[in-house]
């Protein structure tokens, strides 16, 4: 038997969190559960994370930083393509992941629980995130603010539209450039 690496463990901790927190949010979602589906022992996950909200910023982190990287690369393959089409599919492409797109929408929640409970430090790396997304959209549509809020207020949009389930024949869609691209099933 080949003996992972603590980095190696602790990217099986963020994969594994991503999916108990997408599921279960960050109060409904013990440290114990996800170190059952990892196989570890709770004492060793906090050897990793000092804590659970440690260990939840790191898989909302990961899953923001996965959308810039996921643009970035659209944008470098399909450099015939329009930055819209480009970066559109490639997130189409991305949400399609259904633990990832609920881990988007968990983090939006846990962020404003701890901004009313009035714990404004949890959100600062998130928005920092997001603000990564914005730049790189930003500079992908030659500094147009409109474009880029459009963009990101779709995508938005269709981020509850696939969390809340709605078949891709729903007229909620019909109001939406696509590109005739199709939702993720």
């Amino acid at each position: 038997m080949v003996r992972m690496s603590a980095d190696e463990r602790r990217e099986s901790v963020i994969r594994a969190a991503i999916t108990e927190f997408a599921r279960g949010g960050y109060n409904g979602t013990s440290t114990e559960a996800i170190a059952k589906r990892v196989g570890v022992s709770q004492p060793y996950l906090f050897r990793l994370f000092k804590n659970k909200r440690e260990l939840f910023l790191a898989a909302a982190l990961r899953c923001l930083e996965e959308t810039p990287k996921a643009f970035a690369d659209a944008l470098e393959q399909r450099p015939d393509s329009s930055p819209l089409e480009a970066m559109a599919a490639a997130y189409m492409r991305m949400i399609n992941d259904s633990d990832k797109l609920l881990m988007q929408m968990q983090t939006y929640v846990a962020v404003a629980s701890a901004e009313a409970a009035g714990d404004h430090e949890f959100g600062e790396e998130i928005r920092a995130a997001w603000a990564e997304i914005w730049d790189l959209a930003q500079v992908a549509f030659a500094g147009d603010a409109r474009e880029t809020t459009d963009f990101l207020g779709c995508g938005m949009l269709i981020n509850v539209l696939v969390a809340l389930g709605f078949p891709e024949d729903h007229r909620v869609w019909s109001g939406l450039d696509m590109s005739d691209l199709k939702a993720p099933r």
